[in-house]
């Protein structure tokens, strides 16, 4: 959000405020669903049969931007996950006066963007600092009003980390004008970490961030272009390159006798909006090589260290998804609400195929629906309500799995905006 316009383009938004804006976005979700914690234990149906609920606040984000001068803007943006973190140091009196560090808070703070951009001429221009990644649909467009569902699309977010950030430059711009514009993002920032890359989520939990350094041996080439060239209609493709994700682990003799990792991503995505319609669209497909080694190399992980160790890793993953809103305010006369009627398809799969003989865990291949309604009491705050089905070790688009079937209902509210501008 900081420095960029909430639709994603890539340019700078610098209009609107002359020399500071601060604001965010946040969201609440309440879920009750019919399956249990853990689709890979108690049952070779997949998950138990069993009611719960669950209520958080996935994500509070704080936002700001100052202009040093019209070229020279410093962004900002610090993100309070599942309600943020903490520890607390306490005197045990009854322990002899021992001192004791507990846990009081299991979420996340985490500095999602900070960088300095130069603006220079709109063909080109550079930033550098702590950037998001744009690849993919949701990490380009990420903020709560960019997607119908009352969580993030599944689909990208179980394959790569989201909201993706990490520290590198950027160089970026436009070509064209408004009627037929190519816009673009070009990276060099941290590569990711293959101590992270597990079999339930692919490569998602090898981004860096545990340390007070990231590990730049391999550094990640990213890009993107977007295209708009039919009112209302913005399609663009990603990619993603990192030459040997096992020269950025932990340790550096972890990988060194199976040779380099590499990882490549590639996507394209597509946003369709009239008064009428709202409509997405996006496609992921990744490679990881050299998985019989990694996957041994990971098994022998120490106990102790913070990654999940569950193999077998995918040599390639895949998703993809659509989503169709109609704005009803548009078809009633008269003074109405705006209420968006949604359904939306997605398919992932991070064990989509294997290295050689290896066998894919089929627990893991999803097949979603899910509709719902979007009701925008002002244009910057949203309530959400919706119903998903999951069907599980199939890639039908109707029809059940062989595993037990996952549903949930759910209800959300979330907002964006700039609360202040000078």
């Amino acid at each position: 959000m900081a420095a960029q316009q909430q639709d994603g383009a890539t340019a700078a938004d610098t209009t609107g405020y002359k020399k500071f804006r601060f604001g965010g976005y946040g969201e609440v979700v309440a879920s009750f669903k019919d399956y249990g914690k853990n689709r890979f234990v108690g049952t070779s149906e997949g998950s138990t049969r069993t009611h719960r609920a669950t209520i958080a606040i996935p994500r509070f984000t704080l936002a700001f931007d100052y202009k040093f001068t019209s070229k020279w803007i410093l962004g900002a943006e610090i993100e309070f996950e599942a309600g943020g973190t903490g520890t607390a140091i306490e005197l045990e009196n009854s322990e002899n006066g021992e001192y004791e560090t507990e846990i009081e808070k299991g979420g996340e703070v985490a500095l999602e963007q900070l960088h300095i951009t130069r603006l220079i001429i709109p063909q080109f221009n550079v930033r550098a600092g702590h950037l998001i990644v744009p690849v993919g649909l949701t990490n380009a467009h990420h903020e709560p009003i960019n997607f119908f569902g009352t969580i993030r699309p599944q689909a990208e977010t179980t394959l790569m980390p989201s909201t993706w950030h990490e520290t590198g430059i950027e160089f970026f711009g436009s070509f064209g004008h408004n009627y037929s514009r190519f816009d673009y993002q070009a990276m060099i920032v941290a590569g990711l970490n293959a101590n992270g890359f597990d079999r339930d989520t692919w490569i998602a939990a090898g981004k860096q961030g545990l340390f007070e350094t990231d590990n730049f041996t391999s550094p990640a080439y990213v890009g993107r272009l977007d295209y708009r060239g039919v009112p209302g209609l913005r399609t663009g493709v990603s990619f993603y390159y990192c030459h040997d994700a096992g020269s950025n682990a932990d340790k550096e003799h972890t990988y060194s006798a199976i040779g380099r990792i590499p990882v490549a991503i590639g996507t394209w995505d597509a946003q369709y909006q009239s008064p009428l319609l709202t409509a997405r669209a996006n496609v992921t497909y990744g490679y990881v090589g050299n998985t019989a080694g990694l996957n041994e190399a990971n098994r022998l992980l120490s106990n102790k260290s913070p990654y999940s160790r569950l193999i077998p890793i995918a040599k390639n993953a895949l998703s993809y998804g659509a989503e169709i809103g109609v704005n009803l305010h548009t078809l009633i006369k008269g003074k109405s609400p705006v209420i968006y009627p949604f359904v939306r398809y997605e398919y992932y799969n991070p064990q989509y195929r294997g290295a050689g003989k290896v066998t894919m865990d089929k627990r893991l291949e999803v097949s979603q629906w899910q509709v719902g309604i979007n009701w925008f009491a002002l244009p910057n705050l949203v309530v959400k309500a919706d119903y998903a089905t999951r069907q599980i070790g199939t890639g039908k688009i109707f029809g059940k799995g062989p595993y037990n079937s996952e549903n949930e209902f759910s209800i959300g509210l979330a907002y964006i905006g700039w609360f202040i501008r000078k």
